[in-house]
C-alpha cells in the first residue's frame, strides 16, 4: 500500500473529529476548545500523540519515513480510532505484512460446508475476500438465482447486486447506500491484506465507477463491518420479500457466511418457510 494511502487516512479521520469530541483525560492545547473550525488541526492531532509537528505535517503529505508502531499507536489514540480501524492503519504502515496469496481463496473449508447445509431453510452462501460467491446452499438458489448456471467471474456480490438492482433486489426505504457500504469495507480492507491482488484492485476500479455510493464509502476509508442491511427480495413465484442480511465471519480464514432471515412472524418469514 502506498504511503499516500496512509496519508490520505489520516487525513480523512482527523478531519472527522471534533475538540468537543476528544476525552476529557485528554489534555488540549490551550485554545482548543475556543476555535471554531471544523476537524483537528494538524498540530493539535501532533500535540495529543506526542510527535512533532513537522513529522505529523510529513506523514500526511506522504513523505514521511514508516512510522513506528509506537508512533502508530500514538496517532491511534489521539485520532480515536476503533479497533478495525487501528488494524487498517497497522496495515496501511506496513506493520502488519500483506498476504502473499491473492484475495480469492476457492477451497471452502468442510465445516463451512456443513453449516451450509444445515441451515435448513435459510438462504447462505459463502463468500471469499473479493466477495465472490465460492458456496451456497439450496434455499440461496431458490430465492435468488441458480449460482451454478452463472460463470465464475459472475458469481460477485456487487456485480449480481448490480444485475438485480431492479428486478430482484432492492434496499429498503433508508437503506439504499447501505449495502455498497458494506461491500467497500469488506474490499476496503481486503485490499490492503492483498495489495497486489491486480483482480481486486480491478474490481474496486469497476464497483466505483458503477456505483457512487461504494465510490464514497471507498474514499471514506470505510473499514467498519456493517454486518446487516435490510433488503427487498422480489421472488417470481413469492412475491416480495422484506429480508435481512447478515454477514458472519468465519474464523481462521477470510471467508465470510451471508444469510437471509426475515422478522418472525412476518409474512416474509411464512414464505421464506415455503422455499
Amino acid at each position: 500500500m502506498s504511503s499516500q494511502e496512509l496519508a490520505d487516512f489520516l487525513r480523512r479521520r482527523r478531519e472527522g473529529l471534533r475538540p468537543e469530541d476528544l476525552p476529557a483525560e485528554v489534555a488540549p492545547p490551550e485554545g482548543w476548545r475556543a476555535r471554531r473550525t471544523p476537524g483537528l488541526r494538524r498540530e493539535e492531532v501532533a500535540a495529543l500523540a506526542r510527535v512533532s509537528v513537522s513529522y505529523y505535517e510529513r506523514l500526511e503529505r506522504a513523505r514521511a519515513p514508516r512510522p513506528s508502531p509506537q508512533v502508530l499507536s500514538a496517532l491511534a489514540t489521539a485520532l480515536r480510532l476503533t479497533a478495525a480501524e487501528r488494524d487498517h492503519l497497522a496495515r496501511l504502515a506496513g506493520q502488519v505484512l500483506p498476504a502473499r496469496t491473492d484475495g480469492a481463496r476457492r477451497r471452502v473449508p468442510e465445516e463451512a460446508q456443513r453449516l451450509l447445509g444445515g441451515l435448513d431453510g435459510i438462504p447462505a452462501y459463502v463468500v471469499d475476500a473479493r466477495q465472490d460467491i465460492v458456496a451456497w446452499n439450496g434455499a440461496a438458489s431458490a430465492l435468488l438465482t441458480d449460482f451454478s448456471l452463472l460463470a465464475p467471474e459472475e458469481r460477485n456480490v456487487t456485480r449480481l447486486a448490480a444485475r438485480f438492482r431492479d428486478t430482484l433486489c432492492a434496499g429498503a426505504p433508508g437503506t439504499e447506500s447501505a449495502f455498497s457500504l458494506q461491500v467497500a469495507a469488506a474490499l476496503r480492507a481486503a485490499g490492503v491484506r492483498y495489495s497486489t491482488d491486480r483482480a481486486l484492485a480491478e474490481l474496486v476500479d469497476e464497483f466505483a465507477a458503477r456505483d457512487p455510493d461504494f465510490a464514497h464509502g471507498w474514499s471514506q476509508h470505510a473499514v467498519h463491518p456493517v454486518p446487516g442491511v435490510r433488503k427487498t427480495v422480489r421472488h417470481p413465484a413469492l412475491g416480495e420479500l422484506e429480508l435481512d442480511r447478515h454477514t458472519l465471519g468465519l474464523p481462521g480464514s477470510d471467508l465470510s457466511l451471508a444469510l437471509y432471515t426475515a422478522e418472525a412472524g412476518s409474512p416474509s418469514a411464512a414464505l421464506l418457510r415455503s422455499l
